[in-house]
């Protein structure tokens, strides 16, 4: 015996289908992919960035001092098999 599909509209009835023909799906699709990186945030962080400079300023900040931190605190490298001069 064959069933049915039923179809759930869970379209709110103030919706008329008849004016959302006309869609073009994929119109902004190479745009998002080529310049966009969206990333959503906590609500407390939104209110403390007020816009994405101030989100980007910040990164870029802590990228920075992460940066010079790691550069501090990495033990410099002796190339193998080399001594340092004035210890033969």
């Amino acid at each position: 015996m064959r069933k049915e599909s039923v179809v759930e509209d869970d379209l709110r009835p103030q919706y008329d289908l008849a004016q959302l023909k006309g869609g073009v799906r994929g119109k902004y699709y190479r745009q998002a992919v080529a310049g966009a990186n969206l990333v959503l945030i906590e609500p407390d962080l939104a209110e403390t960035f007020p816009d994405g400079a101030s989100v980007n300023r910040a990164l870029r900040l802590l990228v920075s001092a992460a940066n010079t931190a790691t550069r501090k605190s990495r033990p410099r490298r002796v190339a193998s098999g080399s001594r340092p001069k004035g210890k033969r």
